[in-house]
């Protein structure tokens, strides 16, 4: 059986999603994105990835890290999963266009200082 991640490794895991969201949604417009299946499921997945690594991750390194909205993100990856019916892509574009990338620059800082 293999090993839980490490902190470091959700780290890693959450910044690669990250990468992905934003490679799947390179030159796409919203319309495009709203009327693109594959693109749809393909960047879910990986905000639920975020949210599954971030909901592991302990209080202690949540709570020295509070720039990040935690509760947030992992209530986000809780409607993604459970609440699937309720999704609504305008949320969704809106977070990709205005919570990545402080959320990658902010885990980034984290993951460094997680390795020195």
């Amino acid at each position: 059986m293999k090993a839980k991640p490490s902190e470091k490794e959700r780290l890693e895991h959450m910044i690669e999603a990250i990468d992905r969201i934003f490679k799947f949604q390179d030159k796409l417009s919203y319309d495009d994105f709203a009327t693109n299946e594959m693109a749809q499921f393909a960047i879910i997945k990986n905000f639920e990835i975020i949210g599954e690594a971030a909901y592991h991750l302990s209080d202690e390194l949540r709570n020295a890290n509070s720039r990040i909205e935690w509760r947030k993100v992992i209530a986000f990856r809780h409607i993604l999963v459970h609440d699937y019916y309720k999704i609504n892509m305008e949320i969704i574009w809106n977070a990709i266009e205005n919570k990545l990338l402080d959320m990658k620059i902010e885990l980034e800082e984290m993951l460094t200082s997680q390795t020195s």
